[in-house]
């Protein structure tokens, strides 16, 4: 055996034996990810070139800080305010059921304000890296600098609970009358697929839900009995009055709707990071193997395929929203979210778009996530976006009869196809 591919193999070796211990993170710290040393582009790290180069400026408010400001730059609506009173941020010991922490989020970027807090807390989506997490210092200066975290959030963000990348979740807690989440109870990390009587805890809710019951608005008052949690006092609740005093905050609610679409969109952006890192995990290998072997650089392996397929696989499921959980009842919010995210589009020659919400039986009236517009979805590579967009066309032709799809009838299939089509035609090209 020669030393070259003694030392191939010795590298695969490492990576087989040692690597899989943290294959929970897939190795996003080395190559090919180097997650904390590879350059970034998300909106964030966009907004503070453009600070530094005079383009733009941060207005200082003195009741709110940098917030109106950090949402108006990179986008994110004020309607989309959602309400936790947990002790689940770093900041925690300025957050209470009287004091709850503010989120806010748009399709790539997440910014948290606490009151009296030192910091906001903003998340961003990098289209190669996943999420990437800053601070923002809650004092006015000339040069405002977002901070990049070096390790801290990953304790939390990059776990099973976010498909094991760098990425975004929410959780639902039993929280005691301090905002302490009574772990020893249990928590979930709710998506779409998550059922209703699970959601929210430790969340204050504005909106209507009918007959669903969920967690929020609630509050463990005998620890040792945690999961009888009163899920009837929270319910159907159009404001929080009696609950706590928004006047301090942007908006006086914490919207339902707006909860429910950042539920889908966070693990969306996890799968979507899991299918960046691992296919460029399985060709980084793939490209050990074939030097090693002698093969052609661009030959690929059946075990990197099989990678790659499994992947795409898992994001073609989410995207299309399989095994969602079913609404009982209409769902309805109280701050416009709705209306503001259902109008932007991008709309078909029909005028219908996939961000047009339904909130009665499910979600989305078409169930095809608008994160496929994204461009962390357009940065996947090659190998696994056209995978992705073979399975969709197949599926959306009504070619794939297994069970894993039946959510979908003829009608939408036909309707997400028609959309994608006009909106996004590489999706459905049937390459």
């Amino acid at each position: 055996m020669s030393r070259s591919f003694g030392g191939m193999i010795a590298v695969l070796a490492t990576w087989l034996l040692g690597g899989q211990v943290a294959l929970g993170q897939l190795q996003f710290e080395a190559p090919p990810i180097d997650y904390g040393t590879a350059p970034v582009h998300d909106p964030v790290a966009r907004l503070q070139q453009q600070l530094d180069a005079g383009q733009k400026q941060l207005k200082y408010d003195e009741r709110l800080g940098y917030l109106p400001s950090v949402l108006e730059a990179l986008g994110v609506p004020a309607s989309s305010q959602m309400l936790v009173f947990t002790q689940t941020s770093f900041q925690l010991r300025k957050i209470s059921p009287h004091r709850p922490r503010a989120v806010y989020f748009s399709d790539d970027a997440y910014v948290g304000w606490v009151q009296f807090g030192d910091v906001l807390e903003i998340s961003a989506v990098d289209p190669e890296q996943g999420a990437v997490f800053y601070t923002l210092e809650q004092q006015p200066t000339d040069r405002p600098l977002f901070v990049r975290d070096r390790g801290q959030c990953l304790t939390c963000h990059a776990s099973s609970r976010t498909q094991g990348v760098p990425g975004h979740l929410v959780r639902s807690v039993y929280p005691d009358a301090g905002g302490r989440p009574i772990l020893g109870s249990g928590t979930f990390t709710t998506s779409h697929s998550s059922p209703f009587k699970e959601r929210w805890g430790g969340w204050y809710v504005t909106g209507t839900h009918g007959d669903l019951r969920h967690m929020g608005n609630a509050i463990v008052r005998n620890p040792r009995e945690a999961d009888q949690l009163d899920l009837e006092s929270g319910a159907n609740r159009t404001d929080l009055q009696g609950l706590v005093d928004t006047s301090p905050y942007a908006r006086p609610g914490s919207d339902i709707v707006a909860l429910m679409v950042l539920e889908h969109q966070t693990q969306m952006h996890n799968y979507i990071t899991l299918a960046n890192f691992e296919t460029r995990h399985a060709m980084h290998y793939n490209q050990i193997m074939n030097k090693a072997l002698e093969r052609p650089d661009d030959h690929l392996s059946d075990s990197t395929q099989r990678r790659i397929d499994a992947v795409a696989e898992k994001l073609v499921r989410y995207l299309l929203f399989a095994d969602e959980f079913p609404l009982t009842s209409p769902v309805r919010g109280t701050s416009g979210f709705a209306e503001e995210f259902s109008a932007r589009g991008p709309h078909d020659r029909q005028g219908r778009s996939l961000r047009q919400l339904q909130l009665d039986g499910r979600m989305m009236k078409y169930p095809c996530s608008y994160l496929i517009y994204s461009e962390a979805f357009d940065a996947l590579p090659e190998p696994v976006k056209q995978n992705v967009y073979r399975r969709l066309d197949t599926i959306l032709r009504g070619e794939d009869t297994s069970g894993e799809f039946v959510h979908l009838t003829p009608a939408d299939r036909q309707a997400i196809r028609e959309i994608l089509a006009d909106t996004l035609p590489e999706a459905v090209a049937g390459k």
